[in-house]
């Protein structure tokens, strides 16, 4: 079940097509949120449209970072670009942050203490029912990518969504998650309002909306830094890297071995070596070779392998005795 975690194989298209439906359905939605915002008088609205501008700036975000991260690696970037992706997915998360939740919280907040004028809450249960049709479409699309990647690496879909290295999917469904619950929010707020005459009710939608959003930024926030700071291989998989290792002939042991995920289809492999003591020089090279290939056969998502021939624990003591004082 670890392969989710070393890397998707997601197809670069499928993730950009996915970012694009659910930023041109968040656009058109937070505009009219804030047009239904403003004629209702209701605060949770105005956070709504707050946390679609969140969500638009953040897939803009995203798109930059798969197009960014998607540049072949050159001399000055020998390991390519992979890395920025989540680089850009971490401003994104703050996007979310700051441009969702803090206003969100501060409107909540505002409106539990000065109080609001409620006004006609037509126009915004008719945005409401609107956008939540264009969320549970975009919602629906990274779904579909998720079960089919899921289905592909033969996981759960909640296993392949907490642990996929592909960040701009998993925002995609995590934020389009909260927008659908953040729309019933809104809609209980203003039905409390309507019911009480008291603004208490989407206040309270308001803050919930905004403590939502934090927890989304947390996590997104969360995935991303792992990333950056550079998150290994599961522990199955770097079982199965040496278990390949070890399978190719001349090689006796893997002394030391370094994994990395770089994206969501770049691996990068290295490993301190052991080759059989009597194997020539030819036979070292083509034993490197081998296992790059059988690496690559059983991981696709693995881009760079190096190998460094090392003296094993055996033929170090035997070299100290042969070398005392």
């Amino acid at each position: 079940m670890g392969d989710a975690e070393a890397g998707s194989g997601t197809d670069g298209g499928e993730s950009t097509f996915t970012v694009i439906v659910a930023a041109v359905a968040n656009l058109g939605i937070a505009v009219a949120k804030a047009v239904a915002g403003l004629i209702s008088g209701s605060s949770a609205m105005l956070s709504e449209a707050a946390h679609s501008v969140a969500d638009t700036v953040t897939e803009v975000m995203l798109l930059a970072a798969l197009k960014r991260s998607g540049k072949p690696a050159d001399e000055d970037h020998p390991l390519g670009h992979g890395p920025e992706r989540y680089i850009w997915a971490m401003l994104a998360s703050i996007a979310t942050f700051v441009g969702g939740a803090v206003f969100s919280l501060y409107d909540g907040v505002h409106t539990l203490v000065e109080g609001e004028e409620l006004g006609d809450p037509l126009v915004s249960y008719v945005v409401l029912a609107v956008a939540f049709l264009l969320e549970g479409y975009s919602l629906r699309t990274g779904v579909k990518q998720v079960r089919r990647e899921a289905s592909r690496l033969r996981v759960p879909d909640t296993y392949y969504l907490r642990h996929t290295p592909d960040t701009a999917v998993k925002a995609v469904v995590m934020e389009d998650s909260a927008a659908l619950i953040g729309l019933l929010l809104a809609a209980g707020g203003l039905l409390g309002g309507q019911l009480s005459g008291s603004g208490v009710w989407d206040g309270i939608a308001s803050c919930l909306i905004g403590l939502l959003l934090v927890y989304v930024a947390w996590v997104l926030g969360r995935t991303n830094a792992q990333l950056l700071i550079g998150r290994p291989l599961p522990p199955a998989m770097r079982a199965g890297v040496r278990e390949e290792l070890l399978s190719v002939p001349h090689i006796v042991d893997v002394l030391e071995l370094t994994t990395l995920i770089q994206g969501p289809t770049e691996i990068l492999i290295a490993a301190k070596i052991d080759f059989r003591d009597m194997a020539t020089a030819a036979e070292v090279e083509w034993s490197c070779e081998e296992a790059e290939a059988q690496l690559r056969e059983r991981f696709p998502s693995v881009r760079r392998v190096y190998l460094d021939p090392t003296p094993g624990r055996a033929q170090r003591v035997r070299r100290q005795r042969d070398t005392g004082p």
